[in-house]
């Protein structure tokens, strides 16, 4: 899986997803606003963004940032945040919040939602919370199927994907070209991830739902659920 995710972190900057990540974080800085927290834990971390922007926004908070790709950690620490690359259940310390940012919880499967979720809970301080987002139904149907194309000259990427229904699984089949001197060197992988319904979530955990809402962000439909938990 590192693997696979090594080769996301070397393309991420030709799918978009800074452009949609702003609008996304919004939902988070609003919730934070309303939050007294002094330590927060962004596991999925990425290359920092979300830590970025925080560590401008709440300069006195102690941050940490958790990725299992070390080329994502790599591109955090070197913008002089606190990263690791670690399974969150490797981590020793507790948080006030703990985010998953951008869909990071549908890169699990159901056994180890439930993993997850454990580690979460023992990781945050009484009365913590844990906030994250999940890709709805449709955004797997209709919004990210099907093929992508991106030709940035130095480098080719194609990515073909599908829903499978019967299984919930939504399988993303990666193949970048990168030009290395007069050759393009060719890498593939491949990443899949799991639709969670937020019932199918809140049984597999003893934290408490206490925020739900519906995001559109590409068009009017809803491709994510934005939540909150509380550990009581």
């Amino acid at each position: 899986m590192s693997n696979a995710l090594d080769l996301y972190a070397k393309v991420e900057d030709l799918l978009g997803v800074h452009e949609v990540t702003p609008i996304l974080n919004e939902y988070y800085f609003d919730t934070l606003d309303s939050l007294e927290f002094k330590t927060l834990l962004d596991v999925g971390c990425g290359s920092g963004g979300f830590l970025e922007e925080l560590s401008i926004g709440y300069p006195n908070i102690t941050t940490k940032g958790i990725d299992l790709s070390p080329i994502m950690v790599e591109m955090t620490q070197s913008k002089g945040l606190n990263a690791e690359s670690i399974d969150l259940c490797k981590v020793n310390e507790k948080f006030d919040v703990i985010t998953a940012i951008f869909d990071m919880v549908n890169y699990l499967d159901k056994k180890s939602l439930k993993r997850f979720l454990k580690c979460i809970e023992e990781r945050l301080e009484e009365g913590g919370h844990f906030i994250f987002d999940i890709n709805t139904l449709y955004a797997f149907k209709v919004v990210a199927a099907g093929s992508y194309i991106k030709d940035a000259k130095e480098r080719f990427l194609t990515i073909d994907s599908d829903y499978m229904e019967e299984n919930g699984e939504y399988y993303m089949d990666f193949t970048l070209f990168e030009k290395n001197g007069e050759c393009f060197t060719k890498t593939q992988n491949s990443i899949t991830q799991y639709y969670h319904t937020v019932s199918e979530i809140e049984k597999l955990t003893d934290m408490k739902l206490v925020s739900k809402k519906a995001i559109a962000i590409y068009g009017d439909e809803s491709e994510k659920f934005y939540l909150v938990f509380k550990k009581n």
